[in-house]
């Protein structure tokens, strides 16, 4: 096991039903009429999380914690962290800067409740902060999160801004707000950035191939990475949607493999909370205003 560096372990909190995959097979009007299962999965890799004595930050989607508010006092009572997800899972480019807005601040303000702690944290449903959302960093900053983990330095057909910097650091935003951006892993392959982060990549690659990426950031960048999951991906009983068979490829490849990787993936590298990699991260690119301000680096890499 290599406990040299501390590695940030994210869970995105939300149901199967949720995904961007399933957007044009599911609306979100009719969520209701679905049988929740995402409070028992979360249950169960909490009770894991217990077994490798780690803490995790769990992105908890607003909608689940208002028809789940013991969930939310579970994740805080064993000491995880609990960050925001936004409200309904809706790509950030697809919303109003006022729509976004009224449902941070509704999310925001009931994980605060339920946690009774501050939510430091924020990522967007499908990592949809891009460059055609930049003006969400503001609303971010002046809703007083200290950090943000949605901007993916790649190339994809949901979301992703090529160019911007891989490792932690701290942003001026449009309108002079700041937020330290945590962006999720990529390994650097001949000048390509491949996404490692987790997820749907963590069940795509076998898992050697996982292990080898996350285990080169640490030595050979020097750097702590940081992974995410789902609840609903170490579910295979899961009820199946129909829908193309990109999206369904993308949502059910390998779920009765992901645990058993989880469990590898834990043994093998050193985890806790996002902000407390943070605080002993060194924060040392500042993308501030003028030539090298995120903006700009957006703008370069078209």
């Amino acid at each position: 096991m290599d406990t040299s560096f501390r590695n940030a372990l994210t869970i995105d909190v939300e149901d199967y039903f949720q995904v961007a995959a399933f957007a044009g097979q599911v609306d979100p009007r009719d969520w209701g009429g679905f049988k929740l299962r995402v409070e028992q999965n979360t249950h169960q890799l909490l009770d894991l999380f217990d077994e490798q004595d780690l803490k995790a930050t769990f992105f908890v989607l607003g909608w689940v914690a208002e028809r789940c508010p013991g969930l939310v006092r579970s994740i805080a009572g064993r000491g995880h962290e609990v960050a925001c997800h936004g409200y309904s899972h809706q790509l950030v480019y697809s919303q109003t800067a006022a729509v976004f807005r009224e449902e941070t601040i509704r999310s925001k303000a009931c994980l605060e409740d339920q946690a009774q702690a501050r939510v430091l944290g924020y990522r967007a449903a499908s990592y949809s902060i891009t460059k055609g959302s930049l003006w969400a960093l503001d609303v971010l900053a002046e809703l007083g999160f200290d950090y943000d983990s949605s901007i993916f330095p790649v190339r994809h057909d949901r979301y992703g801004i090529p160019g911007s910097p891989r490792w932690p650091y701290r942003l001026e935003t449009l309108q002079g707000g700041s937020l330290v951006e945590f962006p999720p892993s990529t390994l650097s392959i001949l000048g390509y950035l491949l996404p490692v982060a987790g997820g749907g990549y963590f069940r795509l690659y076998p898992y050697w191939f996982s292990r080898f990426a996350l285990a080169r950031l640490n030595r050979s960048a020097d750097r702590p990475f940081i992974f995410y999951l789902h609840p609903w991906e170490i579910d295979p009983e899961q009820p199946r949607i129909p829908a193309g068979w990109l999206s369904r490829f993308r949502h059910y490849l390998n779920l009765d493999k992901c645990e058993s990787r989880l469990r590898r993936l834990l043994r093998d590298f050193g985890f806790a909370r996002v902000c407390d990699v943070l605080e002993a991260s060194a924060i040392t690119t500042v993308i501030g205003a003028g030539r090298h301000s995120l903006e700009y680096l957006c703008c370069e890499s078209d």
